[in-house]
């Protein structure tokens, strides 16, 4: 090689030695969760990252191939932790439609409730997390309180706090407890002045501002492209909501908007969360007031469980119970795509059935999964600081990204 003249290998190894690589989680308190983001760094400016999934994978879709279709549902629990009765429902709902059944009006509108509680939560643990990686802590205890109260009145309803299992195929575990509809009015009220006095402490905060305003920002033809769904793909300006698109429950009777954003920054993705939060209100108080009577499960001794009395005092209800417990529902051969508004947006399951009592396949469509991979296009020319705030605005749920 002649003396002054580089190779394009001498370029790469200069390049090498200029830059300084470095890795972003997979475990560090801003990563949310087992994520990695592997960044070459010039200062602190971001040139090229590289997104690793992978590190929570659990093995969800092979091992509910080994259980019932009810027994599954504790598993969908732990695909978004912090909705999990969301995915519940998805699951649930995929089933029925297989099954093809419908669920009862008053289990529709209880589906509504609680699922809409579980999208507030969510979005309460997104954004206070978010405001934590920011540096605004106060803001954290605000909206993680009112987040403790909706996890008491689940508590009360069917056990748990945080993994809930509190759907059933053709159903729920149980109706709703007396003052039921009164406790979540008073939670929603809290939730509410928590919102507002949060929202005044960030809203013309001028740190804040500066440091989500026209960040990493997804323009609408980008969002499409990579196939974000929900809060995120909504906050670059694209009205999509699959309780709109796709009604379900009875979503198209209840009056509520679809929260869009303009610019698709952070700062969007932040209060696209606020205004859902106000929306899902809405909604909660609707299916209240209009709340059906009749039975919380469908009649069919063929998918739901018998009333413990007739189990307790007749043959014929413990058979039915045994049958259900150890064989599970028997669901038609055939396969299915259904999906759910989940909190992160579209959850799909493509569901394959081959007529006994436990799944042959499932593959979840996870909303997370478009989210991350579109992560180190999105921070590529930002700070490191700029990162760690978007990264929080996607809320990655490493539980569901994995699955």
């Amino acid at each position: 090689m002649e003396a002054g003249i580089l190779t394009p290998k001498t370029k790469i190894d200069e390049l090498h030695d200029e830059l300084m690589f470095v890795n972003l989680g997979p475990s560090h308190p801003a990563s949310h969760g087992t994520l990695r983001t592997f960044c070459a760094l010039d200062g602190e400016t971001i040139i090229a990252a590289v997104a690793e999934i992978g590190y929570l994978h659990r093995g969800f879709e092979k091992t509910v191939e080994t259980v019932t279709w009810n027994q599954a549902i504790p598993y969908t629990d732990r695909l978004n932790y912090c909705s999990a009765i969301l995915n519940n429902i998805g699951f649930a709902k995929a089933v029925e439609r297989m099954l093809g059944i419908d669920i009862t009006d008053r289990c529709k509108f209880a589906r509504v409730i609680v699922g809409e509680l579980m999208r507030i939560v969510d979005h309460l643990v997104c954004l206070g997390a978010n405001l934590v990686d920011i540096g605004a802590l106060t803001n954290f205890w605000f909206l993680y309180n009112e987040r403790e109260k909706i996890y008491t009145i689940l508590e009360k309803l069917c056990g748990a706090r945080l993994t809930n299992s509190f759907t059933r195929i053709g159903g729920l575990q149980r109706d709703l407890y007396d003052g039921f509809g009164t406790d979540v009015l008073g939670a929603l009220k809290e939730v509410e002045v928590a919102q507002l006095e949060v929202e005044k402490l960030i809203s013309k905060n001028r740190i804040f501002l500066d440091r989500v305003q026209n960040v990493c920002i997804v323009p609408a033809a980008m969002a499409i492209a990579n196939g974000f769904t929900g809060p995120c793909l909504r906050a670059s300006g694209v009205d999509y909501d699959v309780r709109k698109a796709q009604p379900y429950y009875y979503y198209d009777t209840f009056e509520w908007d679809t929260a869009v954003g303009e610019v698709g920054d952070t700062y969007d993705r932040i209060f696209v969360r606020f205004e859902e939060m106000r929306q899902s209100i809405k909604i909660i108080r609707q299916a209240l007031k209009g709340l059906p009577g009749g039975p919380i499960n469908v009649d069919d001794k063929q998918i739901a469980m018998p009333n413990k009395a007739d189990v307790f005092n007749n043959i014929e209800g413990l058979i039915n119970q045994f049958k259900l417990v150890f064989e599970g529902v028997n669901v038609p051969a055939g396969e299915i795509y259904d999906c759910s508004e989940g909190a992160n947006g579209e959850l799909g399951f493509y569901i394959t059935s081959d007529g006994s009592g436990k799944p042959y396949r499932v593959r979840v469509r996870p909303p997370c999964f478009p989210l991350f991979s579109a992560f180190p296009e999105m921070v590529e020319g930002s700070m490191i600081a700029d990162a760690v705030a978007t990264l929080g605005s996607l809320n990655i749920i490493a539980g569901e990204l994995d699955r």
